[in-house]
Protein backbone atom coordinates (compact mmCIF):
# COMPACT_ATOMS: atom_id res chain seq x y z
CA UNK A 1 0.00 0.00 0.00
CA UNK A 2 1.07 3.66 0.13
CA UNK A 3 1.83 4.71 3.67
CA UNK A 4 2.12 3.24 7.14
CA UNK A 5 -0.14 4.78 9.75
CA UNK A 6 0.53 5.30 13.41
CA UNK A 7 -1.50 3.21 15.82
CA UNK A 8 -3.52 6.25 16.87
CA UNK A 9 -5.13 6.45 13.42
CA UNK A 10 -6.07 2.78 13.43
CA UNK A 11 -7.34 2.94 17.00
CA UNK A 12 -9.52 5.94 16.18
CA UNK A 13 -11.02 4.06 13.23
CA UNK A 14 -11.85 1.03 15.35
CA UNK A 15 -13.32 3.20 18.12
CA UNK A 16 -15.67 4.84 15.61
CA UNK A 17 -16.66 1.44 14.20
CA UNK A 18 -17.27 0.14 17.72
CA UNK A 19 -19.55 3.06 18.56
CA UNK A 20 -21.53 2.68 15.33
CA UNK A 21 -21.98 -1.07 15.77
CA UNK A 22 -22.87 -0.70 19.46
CA UNK A 23 -26.67 -0.65 18.84
CA UNK A 24 -26.46 -3.87 16.82
CA UNK A 25 -24.50 -5.59 19.59
CA UNK A 26 -26.88 -4.20 22.22
CA UNK A 27 -29.93 -5.54 20.38
CA UNK A 28 -28.47 -9.02 20.10
CA UNK A 29 -27.41 -9.02 23.78
CA UNK A 30 -30.79 -7.70 24.97
CA UNK A 31 -32.65 -10.18 22.79
CA UNK A 32 -30.94 -13.01 24.67
CA UNK A 33 -32.44 -11.83 27.98
CA UNK A 34 -35.38 -14.13 28.89
CA UNK A 35 -38.82 -12.54 28.70
CA UNK A 36 -41.42 -15.27 28.59
CA UNK A 37 -44.27 -13.06 29.76
CA UNK A 38 -44.44 -10.42 27.02
CA UNK A 39 -42.62 -12.08 24.13
CA UNK A 40 -44.23 -15.44 24.86
CA UNK A 41 -47.64 -13.77 24.75
CA UNK A 42 -46.78 -12.08 21.45
CA UNK A 43 -45.49 -15.33 20.01
CA UNK A 44 -48.71 -17.14 20.83
CA UNK A 45 -51.06 -14.39 19.64
CA UNK A 46 -50.04 -11.65 17.17
CA UNK A 47 -46.40 -12.25 16.20
CA UNK A 48 -47.26 -14.55 13.24
CA UNK A 49 -49.58 -11.82 11.94
CA UNK A 50 -46.82 -9.23 12.26
CA UNK A 51 -44.38 -11.39 10.31
CA UNK A 52 -46.86 -12.35 7.59
CA UNK A 53 -47.99 -8.73 7.13
CA UNK A 54 -44.38 -7.55 6.91
CA UNK A 55 -43.51 -10.13 4.26
CA UNK A 56 -46.70 -9.49 2.29
CA UNK A 57 -46.14 -5.74 2.42
CA UNK A 58 -42.57 -6.15 1.18
CA UNK A 59 -43.69 -8.44 -1.64
CA UNK A 60 -46.47 -6.19 -2.91
CA UNK A 61 -44.45 -2.98 -2.63
CA UNK A 62 -41.51 -4.55 -4.46
CA UNK A 63 -43.79 -5.93 -7.17
CA UNK A 64 -45.68 -2.65 -7.54
CA UNK A 65 -42.51 -0.55 -7.64
CA UNK A 66 -40.96 -2.90 -10.20
CA UNK A 67 -43.99 -2.80 -12.49
CA UNK A 68 -44.21 0.99 -12.20
CA UNK A 69 -40.54 1.88 -12.55
CA UNK A 70 -39.17 -0.50 -15.19
CA UNK A 71 -41.27 0.70 -18.18
CA UNK A 72 -40.66 4.35 -17.24
CA UNK A 73 -36.89 3.79 -16.94
CA UNK A 74 -36.69 2.07 -20.32
CA UNK A 75 -38.82 4.71 -22.05
CA UNK A 76 -36.67 7.54 -20.69
CA UNK A 77 -33.36 5.79 -21.40
CA UNK A 78 -34.05 4.18 -24.78
CA UNK A 79 -36.83 6.15 -26.45
CA UNK A 80 -37.33 9.66 -27.75
CA UNK A 81 -40.77 11.17 -27.16
CA UNK A 82 -42.20 14.56 -26.08
CA UNK A 83 -41.30 15.39 -22.47
CA UNK A 84 -38.52 12.81 -22.11
CA UNK A 85 -36.00 15.43 -20.89
CA UNK A 86 -38.43 16.43 -18.14
CA UNK A 87 -39.28 12.91 -17.02
CA UNK A 88 -35.66 11.77 -16.67
CA UNK A 89 -35.30 13.97 -13.57
CA UNK A 90 -38.93 14.58 -12.59
CA UNK A 91 -39.58 10.89 -11.90
CA UNK A 92 -37.09 11.13 -9.02
CA UNK A 93 -39.22 13.72 -7.21
CA UNK A 94 -41.44 11.25 -5.29
CA UNK A 95 -38.42 10.36 -3.13
CA UNK A 96 -38.75 13.80 -1.51
CA UNK A 97 -42.36 13.13 -0.46
CA UNK A 98 -42.85 11.41 2.93
CA UNK A 99 -44.92 8.27 2.41
CA UNK A 100 -47.24 9.00 5.33
CA UNK A 101 -48.12 12.39 3.81
CA UNK A 102 -49.04 10.70 0.52
CA UNK A 103 -51.06 8.15 2.51
CA UNK A 104 -53.04 10.89 4.25
CA UNK A 105 -53.71 12.79 1.03
CA UNK A 106 -55.07 9.75 -0.78
CA UNK A 107 -57.06 8.63 2.24
CA UNK A 108 -58.68 12.06 2.30
CA UNK A 109 -59.47 11.73 -1.42
CA UNK A 110 -60.61 8.11 -1.53
CA UNK A 111 -62.26 7.53 1.85
CA UNK A 112 -66.05 7.23 2.19
CA UNK A 113 -66.37 10.90 3.15
CA UNK A 114 -63.91 12.00 0.46
CA UNK A 115 -64.70 13.76 -2.82
CA UNK A 116 -64.20 10.71 -5.08
CA UNK A 117 -66.82 8.52 -3.42
CA UNK A 118 -69.03 11.55 -2.89
CA UNK A 119 -69.11 12.27 -6.62
CA UNK A 120 -69.80 8.60 -7.39
CA UNK A 121 -72.74 8.56 -4.98
CA UNK A 122 -74.15 11.68 -6.58
CA UNK A 123 -73.76 10.34 -10.12
CA UNK A 124 -75.28 6.92 -9.47
CA UNK A 125 -77.66 7.89 -6.67
CA UNK A 126 -76.06 5.49 -4.19
CA UNK A 127 -77.31 5.99 -0.65
CA UNK A 128 -74.96 3.89 1.53
CA UNK A 129 -71.81 1.76 1.35
CA UNK A 130 -74.03 -1.28 0.87
CA UNK A 131 -75.08 0.01 -2.55
CA UNK A 132 -71.61 -0.22 -4.10
CA UNK A 133 -68.13 -1.57 -3.60
CA UNK A 134 -65.07 0.62 -3.22
CA UNK A 135 -61.62 -0.71 -2.23
CA UNK A 136 -60.66 -0.02 1.38
CA UNK A 137 -57.87 2.56 1.42
CA UNK A 138 -56.66 1.81 4.94
CA UNK A 139 -55.56 -1.73 4.30
CA UNK A 140 -52.51 -3.75 3.43
CA UNK A 141 -53.20 -3.16 -0.25
CA UNK A 142 -53.59 0.57 0.29
CA UNK A 143 -50.32 0.77 2.24
CA UNK A 144 -48.58 -1.21 -0.51
CA UNK A 145 -49.81 1.21 -3.16
CA UNK A 146 -48.79 4.31 -1.19
CA UNK A 147 -45.29 2.97 -0.54
CA UNK A 148 -44.93 1.90 -4.18
CA UNK A 149 -45.72 5.43 -5.36
CA UNK A 150 -42.97 6.84 -3.13
CA UNK A 151 -40.28 4.15 -3.41
CA UNK A 152 -40.35 3.25 -7.12
CA UNK A 153 -37.64 5.89 -7.94
CA UNK A 154 -35.04 3.61 -6.30
CA UNK A 155 -35.66 1.04 -9.05
CA UNK A 156 -36.22 3.71 -11.70
CA UNK A 157 -32.84 5.34 -11.07
CA UNK A 158 -30.86 2.10 -11.17
CA UNK A 159 -32.77 0.75 -14.15
CA UNK A 160 -32.45 3.99 -16.12
CA UNK A 161 -28.70 4.07 -15.54
CA UNK A 162 -28.36 0.42 -16.58
CA UNK A 163 -30.45 0.86 -19.72
CA UNK A 164 -28.36 3.87 -20.72
CA UNK A 165 -25.10 1.97 -20.19
CA UNK A 166 -26.12 -1.00 -22.33
CA UNK A 167 -24.04 -1.30 -25.46
CA UNK A 168 -25.47 0.47 -28.52
CA UNK A 169 -23.99 -2.26 -30.76
CA UNK A 170 -26.40 -4.77 -29.22
CA UNK A 171 -29.27 -2.41 -29.88
CA UNK A 172 -28.22 -2.00 -33.50
CA UNK A 173 -27.94 -5.78 -33.84
CA UNK A 174 -31.48 -6.22 -32.54
CA UNK A 175 -32.73 -3.75 -35.11
CA UNK A 176 -30.95 -5.62 -37.92
CA UNK A 177 -32.67 -8.79 -36.73
CA UNK A 178 -36.04 -7.07 -37.05
CA UNK A 179 -36.77 -6.37 -33.38
CA UNK A 180 -38.87 -3.28 -32.78
CA UNK A 181 -38.78 -1.23 -29.56
CA UNK A 182 -41.04 -3.50 -27.52
CA UNK A 183 -39.43 -6.79 -28.63
CA UNK A 184 -36.02 -5.27 -27.97
CA UNK A 185 -37.16 -4.36 -24.46
CA UNK A 186 -38.45 -7.84 -23.62
CA UNK A 187 -35.73 -9.90 -25.28
CA UNK A 188 -32.62 -7.74 -24.79
CA UNK A 189 -32.79 -4.78 -22.42
CA UNK A 190 -34.84 -6.37 -19.64
CA UNK A 191 -32.80 -9.60 -19.25
CA UNK A 192 -29.54 -7.61 -19.17
CA UNK A 193 -30.93 -5.27 -16.50
CA UNK A 194 -32.01 -8.00 -14.08
CA UNK A 195 -29.10 -7.60 -11.62
CA UNK A 196 -29.69 -3.83 -11.37
CA UNK A 197 -33.43 -4.42 -10.92
CA UNK A 198 -32.65 -6.93 -8.18
CA UNK A 199 -30.55 -4.32 -6.38
CA UNK A 200 -33.38 -1.80 -6.64
CA UNK A 201 -35.92 -4.33 -5.38
CA UNK A 202 -33.69 -5.10 -2.39
CA UNK A 203 -33.45 -1.39 -1.54
CA UNK A 204 -37.23 -1.00 -1.81
CA UNK A 205 -37.72 -4.06 0.40
CA UNK A 206 -35.43 -2.64 3.09
CA UNK A 207 -37.17 0.74 3.01
CA UNK A 208 -40.55 -1.01 3.22
CA UNK A 209 -39.47 -3.10 6.18
CA UNK A 210 -38.27 0.07 7.93
CA UNK A 211 -41.47 2.09 7.30
CA UNK A 212 -43.40 2.97 10.42
CA UNK A 213 -45.58 5.99 9.76
CA UNK A 214 -47.56 4.70 6.77
CA UNK A 215 -48.42 1.30 8.24
CA UNK A 216 -49.20 2.91 11.58
CA UNK A 217 -51.60 5.39 9.96
CA UNK A 218 -53.27 2.60 7.97
CA UNK A 219 -53.42 0.36 11.08
CA UNK A 220 -51.50 -2.44 9.38
CA UNK A 221 -49.62 -4.37 12.09
CA UNK A 222 -46.03 -5.09 10.99
CA UNK A 223 -42.79 -5.82 12.81
CA UNK A 224 -41.95 -2.11 12.82
CA UNK A 225 -45.14 -1.14 14.62
CA UNK A 226 -44.72 -4.18 16.88
CA UNK A 227 -41.35 -2.90 18.13
CA UNK A 228 -42.85 0.53 18.77
CA UNK A 229 -45.93 -0.78 20.56
CA UNK A 230 -44.02 -3.35 22.61
CA UNK A 231 -41.68 -0.74 24.00
CA UNK A 232 -44.24 2.01 24.65
CA UNK A 233 -47.28 -0.05 25.68
CA UNK A 234 -45.74 -3.12 27.35
CA UNK A 235 -42.55 -1.41 28.54
CA UNK A 236 -40.55 -4.53 27.72
CA UNK A 237 -37.15 -3.67 26.27
CA UNK A 238 -36.23 -7.36 26.00
CA UNK A 239 -39.33 -8.25 23.96
CA UNK A 240 -38.77 -5.22 21.74
CA UNK A 241 -35.16 -6.33 21.21
CA UNK A 242 -36.32 -9.83 20.23
CA UNK A 243 -38.69 -8.33 17.64
CA UNK A 244 -35.86 -6.08 16.46
CA UNK A 245 -33.63 -9.12 16.00
CA UNK A 246 -36.29 -10.68 13.75
CA UNK A 247 -36.40 -7.48 11.72
CA UNK A 248 -32.61 -7.48 11.44
CA UNK A 249 -32.77 -11.00 10.06
CA UNK A 250 -35.15 -9.80 7.34
CA UNK A 251 -33.10 -6.68 6.55
CA UNK A 252 -29.73 -8.44 6.38
CA UNK A 253 -31.29 -11.08 4.15
CA UNK A 254 -32.20 -8.27 1.77
CA UNK A 255 -28.64 -6.92 1.94
CA UNK A 256 -27.25 -10.35 1.12
CA UNK A 257 -29.67 -10.65 -1.80
CA UNK A 258 -28.64 -7.21 -3.07
CA UNK A 259 -24.93 -8.03 -2.95
CA UNK A 260 -25.51 -11.37 -4.65
CA UNK A 261 -27.32 -9.61 -7.49
CA UNK A 262 -24.79 -6.81 -7.80
CA UNK A 263 -21.83 -9.15 -8.18
CA UNK A 264 -23.07 -10.09 -11.68
CA UNK A 265 -23.21 -6.53 -13.00
CA UNK A 266 -19.57 -6.67 -14.04
CA UNK A 267 -20.61 -8.96 -16.88
CA UNK A 268 -22.47 -6.16 -18.60
CA UNK A 269 -21.04 -4.31 -21.55
CA UNK A 270 -21.07 -0.60 -20.79
CA UNK A 271 -20.75 2.67 -22.60
CA UNK A 272 -20.81 6.32 -21.65
CA UNK A 273 -24.35 7.08 -22.65
CA UNK A 274 -27.11 6.89 -25.23
CA UNK A 275 -27.17 9.70 -27.72
CA UNK A 276 -30.13 11.10 -29.57
CA UNK A 277 -29.56 9.00 -32.70
CA UNK A 278 -29.45 5.72 -30.79
CA UNK A 279 -32.86 6.11 -29.16
CA UNK A 280 -36.04 4.71 -30.65
CA UNK A 281 -38.09 7.59 -32.04
CA UNK A 282 -41.68 7.07 -30.94
CA UNK A 283 -44.33 8.66 -33.13
CA UNK A 284 -48.07 9.01 -33.13
CA UNK A 285 -49.94 6.82 -30.70
CA UNK A 286 -46.80 5.25 -29.24
CA UNK A 287 -45.41 8.67 -28.36
CA UNK A 288 -48.69 9.71 -26.74
CA UNK A 289 -48.86 6.46 -24.75
CA UNK A 290 -45.29 6.82 -23.51
CA UNK A 291 -45.75 10.45 -22.53
CA UNK A 292 -49.16 9.78 -21.02
CA UNK A 293 -47.81 6.95 -18.86
CA UNK A 294 -44.97 9.07 -17.51
CA UNK A 295 -47.26 12.05 -16.89
CA UNK A 296 -49.78 9.90 -15.00
CA UNK A 297 -47.01 8.35 -12.93
CA UNK A 298 -45.59 11.75 -12.03
CA UNK A 299 -49.07 13.15 -11.34
CA UNK A 300 -50.16 10.45 -8.90
CA UNK A 301 -46.82 10.01 -7.16
CA UNK A 302 -45.83 13.66 -6.67
CA UNK A 303 -47.76 16.45 -8.38
CA UNK A 304 -51.23 15.68 -6.99
CA UNK A 305 -50.11 15.19 -3.35
CA UNK A 306 -47.89 18.28 -3.53
CA UNK A 307 -50.66 20.45 -5.00
CA UNK A 308 -53.03 19.31 -2.26
CA UNK A 309 -50.39 20.17 0.34
CA UNK A 310 -50.11 23.64 -1.19
CA UNK A 311 -53.90 23.99 -1.04
CA UNK A 312 -53.93 22.97 2.63
CA UNK A 313 -51.03 25.26 3.49
CA UNK A 314 -52.70 28.25 1.78
CA UNK A 315 -56.01 27.68 3.53
CA UNK A 316 -54.46 27.20 6.98
CA UNK A 317 -51.48 29.50 6.64
CA UNK A 318 -52.37 31.72 9.61
CA UNK A 319 -52.73 28.74 11.95
CA UNK A 320 -49.56 27.08 10.62
CA UNK A 321 -47.32 30.16 10.64
CA UNK A 322 -46.76 30.09 14.37
CA UNK A 323 -43.99 30.11 16.94
CA UNK A 324 -44.24 26.31 17.15
CA UNK A 325 -43.53 26.00 13.43
CA UNK A 326 -40.40 28.13 13.75
CA UNK A 327 -39.23 26.34 16.88
CA UNK A 328 -39.62 22.88 15.36
CA UNK A 329 -38.02 24.03 12.09
CA UNK A 330 -34.98 25.30 14.00
CA UNK A 331 -34.85 22.04 15.96
CA UNK A 332 -34.75 20.08 12.71
CA UNK A 333 -32.19 22.39 11.11
CA UNK A 334 -29.65 22.47 13.90
CA UNK A 335 -29.80 18.73 14.58
CA UNK A 336 -29.46 17.97 10.87
CA UNK A 337 -26.54 20.41 10.57
CA UNK A 338 -24.67 18.91 13.54
CA UNK A 339 -25.24 15.33 12.37
CA UNK A 340 -24.21 16.04 8.78
CA UNK A 341 -20.90 17.59 9.88
CA UNK A 342 -20.12 14.71 12.28
CA UNK A 343 -21.10 12.06 9.72
CA UNK A 344 -18.93 13.58 6.99
CA UNK A 345 -16.01 13.86 9.43
CA UNK A 346 -16.43 10.16 10.22
CA UNK A 347 -16.65 9.32 6.52
CA UNK A 348 -13.50 11.26 5.60
CA UNK A 349 -11.49 9.82 8.50
CA UNK A 350 -12.47 6.20 7.89
CA UNK A 351 -11.97 6.36 4.13
CA UNK A 352 -8.59 8.10 4.56
CA UNK A 353 -7.45 5.29 6.87
CA UNK A 354 -8.74 2.71 4.41
CA UNK A 355 -6.96 4.38 1.49
CA UNK A 356 -3.44 4.78 2.84
CA UNK A 357 -3.07 2.02 5.42
CA UNK A 358 -1.07 -1.06 4.35
CA UNK A 359 -2.88 -3.22 6.91
CA UNK A 360 -5.88 -5.23 5.70
CA UNK A 361 -7.35 -4.95 9.19
CA UNK A 362 -7.78 -1.20 8.65
CA UNK A 363 -10.34 -1.90 5.93
CA UNK A 364 -12.78 -3.24 8.52
CA UNK A 365 -13.79 0.01 10.34
CA UNK A 366 -15.32 1.58 7.23
CA UNK A 367 -17.20 -1.62 6.45
CA UNK A 368 -18.53 -2.09 9.97
CA UNK A 369 -19.47 1.58 10.14
CA UNK A 370 -21.72 1.20 7.10
CA UNK A 371 -24.04 -1.24 8.90
CA UNK A 372 -25.87 1.54 10.74
CA UNK A 373 -27.98 2.48 7.74
CA UNK A 374 -29.33 -1.08 7.55
CA UNK A 375 -31.00 -0.65 10.95
CA UNK A 376 -34.64 0.53 10.67
CA UNK A 377 -35.40 3.57 12.81
CA UNK A 378 -37.39 1.70 15.44
CA UNK A 379 -34.73 -1.02 15.70
CA UNK A 380 -31.98 1.58 15.97
CA UNK A 381 -33.89 3.35 18.74
CA UNK A 382 -34.03 0.16 20.81
CA UNK A 383 -30.33 -0.45 20.19
CA UNK A 384 -29.54 3.10 21.35
CA UNK A 385 -31.73 2.97 24.43
CA UNK A 386 -30.12 -0.15 25.84
CA UNK A 387 -26.52 1.11 26.27
CA UNK A 388 -27.38 4.77 26.92
CA UNK A 389 -29.87 3.85 29.65
CA UNK A 390 -27.20 1.78 31.40
CA UNK A 391 -24.77 4.67 30.99
CA UNK A 392 -27.24 7.15 32.51
CA UNK A 393 -27.79 4.90 35.52
CA UNK A 394 -24.04 4.37 35.91
CA UNK A 395 -23.39 8.13 35.94
CA UNK A 396 -26.12 8.75 38.51
CA UNK A 397 -24.93 5.87 40.68
CA UNK A 398 -21.41 7.31 40.61
CA UNK A 399 -22.70 10.75 41.67
CA UNK A 400 -24.64 9.19 44.55
CA UNK A 401 -21.62 7.15 45.60
CA UNK A 402 -19.61 10.38 45.79
CA UNK A 403 -22.34 11.99 47.88
CA UNK A 404 -23.81 14.24 45.22
CA UNK A 405 -27.21 14.44 43.60
CA UNK A 406 -27.31 12.68 40.23
CA UNK A 407 -27.64 14.82 37.07
CA UNK A 408 -30.59 12.77 35.76
CA UNK A 409 -30.95 11.41 32.23
CA UNK A 410 -28.14 13.37 30.60
CA UNK A 411 -27.95 11.02 27.60
CA UNK A 412 -31.41 9.56 26.97
CA UNK A 413 -33.20 12.68 28.24
CA UNK A 414 -31.53 15.23 25.97
CA UNK A 415 -31.09 15.89 22.26
CA UNK A 416 -27.78 14.03 22.51
CA UNK A 417 -29.65 10.76 22.00
CA UNK A 418 -31.13 12.00 18.71
CA UNK A 419 -27.81 13.29 17.42
CA UNK A 420 -26.11 10.04 18.43
CA UNK A 421 -28.78 7.91 16.73
CA UNK A 422 -28.79 9.96 13.52
CA UNK A 423 -24.98 9.85 13.31
CA UNK A 424 -25.03 6.06 13.59
CA UNK A 425 -27.79 5.66 11.01
CA UNK A 426 -26.53 8.10 8.39
CA UNK A 427 -22.74 7.87 8.61
CA UNK A 428 -22.97 5.16 5.93
CA UNK A 429 -24.29 7.75 3.48
CA UNK A 430 -21.33 10.03 4.10
CA UNK A 431 -18.91 7.10 3.86
CA UNK A 432 -20.36 6.11 0.49
CA UNK A 433 -20.21 9.67 -0.83
CA UNK A 434 -16.59 10.17 0.24
CA UNK A 435 -15.63 6.74 -1.10
CA UNK A 436 -17.07 7.65 -4.49
CA UNK A 437 -14.92 10.79 -4.61
CA UNK A 438 -11.81 8.93 -3.45
CA UNK A 439 -12.11 6.60 -6.44
CA UNK A 440 -11.48 9.61 -8.71
CA UNK A 441 -8.18 10.51 -7.00
CA UNK A 442 -5.17 8.80 -8.53
CA UNK A 443 -2.86 6.99 -6.05
CA UNK A 444 0.07 8.63 -7.86
CA UNK A 445 -0.87 11.93 -6.18
CA UNK A 446 -0.45 10.29 -2.78
CA UNK A 447 2.91 8.85 -3.78
CA UNK A 448 4.12 12.23 -5.01
CA UNK A 449 3.00 13.93 -1.78
CA UNK A 450 4.71 11.28 0.36
CA UNK A 451 7.89 11.65 -1.68
CA UNK A 452 7.81 15.36 -0.82
CA UNK A 453 7.76 14.46 2.89
CA UNK A 454 4.07 14.98 3.79
CA UNK A 455 2.84 13.23 6.90
CA UNK A 456 -0.65 11.61 7.02
CA UNK A 457 -2.37 14.66 8.54
CA UNK A 458 -0.77 17.02 6.01
CA UNK A 459 -1.62 14.64 3.15
CA UNK A 460 -5.27 14.63 4.20
CA UNK A 461 -5.47 18.39 4.74
CA UNK A 462 -3.44 19.69 1.81
CA UNK A 463 -4.06 17.07 -0.90
CA UNK A 464 -7.18 14.98 -0.25
CA UNK A 465 -9.66 17.45 1.20
CA UNK A 466 -9.49 19.92 -1.73
CA UNK A 467 -10.08 17.03 -4.14
CA UNK A 468 -12.89 15.58 -2.02
CA UNK A 469 -14.96 18.76 -1.97
CA UNK A 470 -17.64 17.41 -4.28
CA UNK A 471 -18.08 14.18 -2.31
CA UNK A 472 -18.02 16.04 1.00
CA UNK A 473 -20.67 18.47 -0.19
CA UNK A 474 -22.86 15.64 -1.51
CA UNK A 475 -22.46 13.78 1.78
CA UNK A 476 -23.36 16.84 3.83
CA UNK A 477 -26.42 17.42 1.67
CA UNK A 478 -27.69 13.85 1.69
CA UNK A 479 -27.20 13.34 5.43
CA UNK A 480 -28.88 16.69 6.15
CA UNK A 481 -31.98 15.71 4.18
CA UNK A 482 -32.20 12.25 5.71
CA UNK A 483 -32.08 13.81 9.18
CA UNK A 484 -34.92 16.14 8.26
CA UNK A 485 -37.11 13.20 7.17
CA UNK A 486 -36.24 10.55 9.78
CA UNK A 487 -39.33 9.78 11.85
CA UNK A 488 -39.35 6.43 13.74
CA UNK A 489 -36.11 7.03 15.65
CA UNK A 490 -37.18 10.60 16.44
CA UNK A 491 -40.56 9.44 17.77
CA UNK A 492 -38.99 6.90 20.13
CA UNK A 493 -35.93 8.86 21.25
CA UNK A 494 -37.00 12.51 21.39
CA UNK A 495 -36.78 14.14 24.82
CA UNK A 496 -39.96 15.14 26.59
CA UNK A 497 -41.41 18.27 24.99
CA UNK A 498 -39.09 18.13 21.98
CA UNK A 499 -40.48 18.15 18.44
CA UNK A 500 -38.97 18.48 15.00
CA UNK A 501 -40.69 18.92 11.65
CA UNK A 502 -41.07 15.19 11.01
CA UNK A 503 -42.69 14.42 14.39
CA UNK A 504 -44.73 17.63 14.15
CA UNK A 505 -46.24 16.64 10.81
CA UNK A 506 -46.84 13.07 11.91
CA UNK A 507 -48.78 14.21 14.97
CA UNK A 508 -51.18 16.10 12.70
CA UNK A 509 -51.44 13.12 10.35
CA UNK A 510 -52.27 10.85 13.29
CA UNK A 511 -54.94 13.30 14.44
CA UNK A 512 -56.44 13.53 10.91
CA UNK A 513 -55.42 17.21 10.73
CA UNK A 514 -52.69 17.34 8.10
CA UNK A 515 -54.07 20.72 7.01
CA UNK A 516 -52.45 22.30 10.07
CA UNK A 517 -49.12 20.60 9.38
CA UNK A 518 -49.11 21.05 5.59
CA UNK A 519 -46.70 23.98 5.72
CA UNK A 520 -44.17 21.94 7.69
CA UNK A 521 -44.62 19.03 5.25
CA UNK A 522 -43.93 21.35 2.32
CA UNK A 523 -40.69 22.49 3.98
CA UNK A 524 -39.59 18.84 4.29
CA UNK A 525 -40.46 18.17 0.65
CA UNK A 526 -38.74 21.30 -0.69
CA UNK A 527 -35.58 20.60 1.28
CA UNK A 528 -35.67 17.03 0.00
CA UNK A 529 -35.74 18.24 -3.62
CA UNK A 530 -32.27 19.78 -3.33
CA UNK A 531 -30.23 16.53 -3.29
CA UNK A 532 -32.41 15.05 -6.03
CA UNK A 533 -31.62 17.96 -8.32
CA UNK A 534 -27.93 17.69 -7.40
CA UNK A 535 -27.98 13.93 -8.00
CA UNK A 536 -29.58 14.30 -11.41
CA UNK A 537 -27.03 16.90 -12.49
CA UNK A 538 -24.20 14.64 -11.36
CA UNK A 539 -25.64 11.76 -13.38
CA UNK A 540 -26.01 13.98 -16.45
CA UNK A 541 -22.38 15.08 -16.16
CA UNK A 542 -21.18 11.48 -15.89
CA UNK A 543 -23.30 10.20 -18.78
Amino acid sequence: MILGLSRSWSVSGYLIAAVITLPLIAIIAQALVPDEAVFGHLLETVLPTYIVNTLLLMFWVCLGSLLIATPAAWLVAKCDFPGRNIFQWALLLPLAMPAYVVAYVYTDLLDYAGPIQGVLRELFNWQSPLDYYFPEVRSLGGASLMLSLVLFPYIYLLARTTFMEQSSSLQHASRVMGCGPWRSFWRLSLPMARPALAVGVALVAMETAADFATVSYFAVPTLTTAVYDTWLEYGSLSAAAKLSAIMLLVVFSMIGFERFARRKQQLFQKQTGVNQEQRYRLKGGEAYLAGGYCWLLLLFSFLLPFMILLYYAWGYFEQSWSSDFWEYSLNSLYIAAIVSVIAVFVGVLLMFIRRISPRKADLLPSRFSSTGYALPGTVLAIGILVPLTYLDFAVNDLYEYLGHRGPGLIFTGSVFVLIFAFCIRFSAIAIGSVESSYKRISPSLDMAAITMGLKPAALLWRVHLPLLRRGIFAGLLLVFIECMKELPAALLLRPVGFENLATYVFQFVSDEQLEHGALAAIVIVLVGLVPLIYLNRSLEQES
